[in-house]
C-alpha cells in the first residue's frame, strides 16, 4: 500500500446499518433486510471514491452481511471482510484485526495508518486499542455498551454521525502528511 491514505477497518451493525431496522429470518438468525444509519452510506462511498482502503471487521454472519451491503449497494467498496462466523471468534479478539491485516497484505509498519470504527466500547474499541490501532467510536446508538468503564474502552475519537468521519480522516490525513515531512 502507497502513500499516506488511511486505512479504514469499520464494524457494520450501528456503525453503518442501522440494527432497528433489521428484518431477520427466524430459522437461522440471518439478516435478510435492513437500512443504513442516515449519512453512513454516502460516507463509506466517498471514502471508498477518494481512495481509501476499506475492510470490514464485523461480527456476525456472513451471509447477514451479503444481504444488507448488497441491499444497501455497498458490496463493492470493501477490499477485505472478517467475519466472527468465519473465525469463530468476536471481537474484541485480535484474530479478527490481524486477519484483515493479512488479507489487506499489510505489516505492522502500516497499523499507523489504520482506524477502526465501531460503536461498541467493549468489543470495537478495546479490541483496536489492545491491537494497536486508532480507534474511531461512533455514538450513534444506545443498543450496545457506549459508555467506556475502563481506558481501554476509552476511543481515540468520538464522532456523533458518520458525516462526521469524512473531516476526521482529513485531519488524521494532514497529520499523517507532517510526520512524513
Amino acid at each position: 500500500m502507497t502513500g499516506q491514505k488511511l486505512i479504514i477497518f469499520t464494524d457494520i451493525g450501528d456503525t453503518i446499518i442501522d440494527e432497528s431496522t433489521e428484518v431477520r429470518k427466524v430459522d437461522k438468525g440471518v439478516v435478510y433486510h435492513a437500512s443504513c444509519i442516515p449519512g453512513a452510506r454516502e460516507t463509506m462511498i466517498s471514502l471508498y471514491e477518494s481512495g481509501h482502503t476499506i475492510a470490514m471487521v464485523a461480527d456476525g454472519l456472513k451471509e447477514s452481511f451479503r444481504n444488507t451491503m448488497e441491499e444497501n449497494g455497498l458490496s463493492y467498496i470493501f477490499s477485505a471482510r472478517v467475519i466472527s462466523e468465519e473465525f469463530g471468534v468476536e471481537k474484541p479478539s485480535s484474530v479478527l484485526f490481524q486477519a484483515a491485516m493479512d488479507r489487506l497484505g499489510l505489516t505492522e509498519a502500516d497499523k499507523g495508518r489504520i482506524i477502526m470504527i465501531g460503536n461498541n466500547v467493549e468489543r470495537d474499541i478495546a479490541g483496536a486499542k489492545r491491537f494497536g490501532i486508532r480507534s474511531v467510536q461512533l455514538v450513534w446508538s444506545k443498543r450496545h455498551p457506549f459508555q467506556p468503564t475502563c481506558p481501554e474502552e476509552e476511543a481515540d475519537y468520538r464522532i456523533h454521525h458518520p458525516q462526521e468521519l469524512l473531516d476526521l480522516v482529513s485531519r488524521l490525513e494532514g497529520e499523517l502528511q507532517r510526520k512524513k515531512a
